[in-house]
Order: C-alpha cells, then sequence, then structure tokens
C-alpha cells in the first residue's frame, strides 16, 4: 500500500469530520431554498395546468437545475465566508458521492423528455422516480457529511413505497403529479431547513 495515499485518506477522513458543522451550516440555506424553488414549481405547474409529460418534466428539470445552481453559490459562500477552498478533497467525496444517483435521475427525466409529449402511466412515477434517486444520493452523501443526512435520504428512499401503495389504493382518483413533487421537494425541504436551522440557533446559544 502506498504510504502517501493512505495518508491522504487519513487527512480526508479528519477533515470531514472537523467540516461537519461547516457543512451543515451550508446545507440550511441550500434546504430552504430548494423547498422554496419546489413550492414555487408545483404551485406554477398546477395553475399553469403543465400536465404533458414534455411541460412537466421540462418544469421539474429546469426547477432541479436551477437549485443546483443555487447550492453551489451558498456552498462557495460559506467556502469564501470560511477562508475555505471550495473544491477540496472531502468536497470532492460529497459529490461524487451525489453524482450517480443524481445523474440517473437527471437522464431518466431527460429521456420521458424527449421521447413523450401525452402524459402516459410511466411518467406518473416519475416523482417517485426521482425521490428515490434523490433519497439514494442524500444516503450516499450523508457518509462524508453529518448522519441527519443519511437519515433525511433514508425518509425519501422509505416514503416512496408508502406513497405508491396509496396511489395505487385510491387508483380511480386522479392526483396531479406536482403535488407529489411539491410534497417530496417542497415540504420536505422546507421542513429539513427549518430543523437545520433551528437546531443550528440552539446550538449557538449553547
Amino acid at each position: 500500500m502506498n504510504p502517501n495515499w493512505a495518508q491522504e485518506n487519513l487527512q480526508t477522513i479528519r477533515t470531514l469530520m472537523e467540516r461537519s458543522a461547516v457543512y451543515r451550516r451550508a446545507l440550511a440555506p441550500i434546504m430552504l431554498f430548494a423547498g422554496v424553488a419546489g413550492m414555487l414549481a408545483a404551485a406554477a405547474g398546477l395553475f399553469f395546468h403543465l400536465n404533458s409529460s414534455r411541460a412537466f418534466h421540462g418544469l421539474w428539470l429546469g426547477t432541479a437545475m436551477v437549485v443546483v445552481i443555487r447550492a453551489f453559490l451558498i456552498a462557495r459562500k460559506q467556502a469564501l465566508k470560511d477562508g475555505e477552498a471550495l473544491w477540496s478533497p472531502p468536497t470532492r467525496r460529497v459529490a461524487q458521492a451525489l453524482a450517480p444517483p443524481l445523474t440517473a435521475g437527471f437522464i431518466v427525466g431527460v429521456i420521458l423528455f424527449w421521447l413523450s409529449t401525452d402524459w402516459n402511466a410511466f411518467s406518473e412515477l416519475s416523482p417517485l422516480n426521482w425521490a428515490l434517486f434523490y433519497g439514494c444520493a442524500l444516503n450516499s452523501a450523508g457518509f462524508f457529511m453529518s448522519r441527519g443526512v443519511r437519515w433525511f435520504g433514508w425518509i425519501y428512499i422509505l416514503l416512496v413505497p408508502c406513497v405508491l401503495m396509496a396511489l395505487l389504493a385510491i387508483r380511480p382518483i386522479y392526483i396531479n403529479p406536482h403535488w407529489v413533487m411539491g410534497f417530496f421537494f417542497g415540504v420536505l425541504h422546507l421542513l429539513y431547513g427549518a430543523y437545520l436551522s433551528f437546531t443550528e440557533k440552539t446550538n449557538d446559544v449553547a
């Protein structure tokens, strides 16, 4: 085993543990912004009746890109504030953990956007597919961040079959998928962002 490689990995692990609080502070505004963006996108989809497959996937893929860009800017601002390098070895580890599930979800969304113009049964599963991919991404990244991120990912993973069974049970009743997206990517983000903000303030006071 290369001693330099082992030392570098040990240093990365140590740095990740030291920076968990920094990542947590950056995560609160990111989650709040993602929640607001998710709620606004759901409201826009419902108000403007964006119910075709192409309109639905276009809206939510665009929203995801906006959230990713904004998350990058928030993380960059936090890194500059703390005098840290943005693209450090620990940050690369987190990005590598997030990339496969998020990329898979993005590819599925793009395929459905280009190949389908009318709503179909497969498209109805898009919100649950995205939620499942996202939950896996959070769970993977949680191994390099605070434990709460891992649990937040499990909430998505466990809620997907529950929501699917509920939708199958009330199949005669049509539920607009924008409601499902608004719940997974609006409400849950807002709740987690509020929790992070509240506990961070509590820790600061203590």
